[in-house]
């Protein structure tokens, strides 16, 4: 059964490696925009993909760091494009191991060296976002709910950057993203999708 469940994740991981967004970079706010996808669910769980818009005119974003916190027990079960800074105690688990058991994750970007099987679209720039741009990463949600109806946004949302402060609104549910694949030939609609904005408070 945990083998099957490794399995299901990862063809779900894969199968959303390729999607881009078609929302386009026309704010006029000058802030950070995280959305936060659910593309598909999983026994125990979703698989989601988290985008940070940069739309800021003039303000690059020089290594960002994104944290949360869960509202139930959710975990870390893998992720693409991005890590979490601790694993924190997952000695609860037997067999496979989550990526990350920890109530207020912080998670930071690849390097643009990482192998091509661990990014997706938009990712693995250093935490280096320029303006009119994004940066991306994709996260298996495990003990959370698996449906429109039992999933629960996370809270507490922080983006910071070197010299760079931020303040997060609530998370918020929107409306659902619409993504194309890399050959233009396929459009796809997000589950759900959850909406934080970030406000530049002061240089630091």
């Amino acid at each position: 059964m945990e083998s099957l469940f490794s399995t299901m994740i990862a063809l779900l991981l894969v199968s959303f490696s390729c999607l881009i967004s078609t929302e386009a970079l026309t704010s006029n706010n000058g802030n950070i925009t995280i959305k936060w996808d659910l593309m598909g669910w999983t026994p125990a769980g979703y698989v989601a993909v988290v985008t940070a818009y940069n739309y800021q005119k003039q303000r690059s974003v020089p290594g960002w760091k994104m944290s949360w916190r869960w509202t139930r027990k959710e975990v870390i079960w893998s992720m693409v494009g991005a890590r979490t800074t601790q694993q924190g105690d997952c000695s609860m688990f037997k067999g496979n191991i989550p990526h990350s058991c920890v109530h207020k994750p912080t998670v930071v970007d690849l390097l643009p060296r990482t192998p091509y099987n661990q990014q997706i679209a938009n990712c693995c720039k250093s935490g280096v976002l320029k303006p009119g741009l994004e940066s991306a990463f994709q996260i298996s949600v495990g003990k959370a709910g698996s449906s429109v109806k039992t999933a629960r946004m996370p809270a507490n949302f922080m983006f910071t950057a070197p010299k760079q402060q931020y303040i997060c609104g609530p998370s918020k549910n929107v409306r659902p993203t619409r993504f194309i694949t890399a050959d233009k030939r396929r459009t796809t609609t997000a589950l759900m999708t959850w909406n934080i904005t970030c406000v530049f408070h002061k240089a630091t």
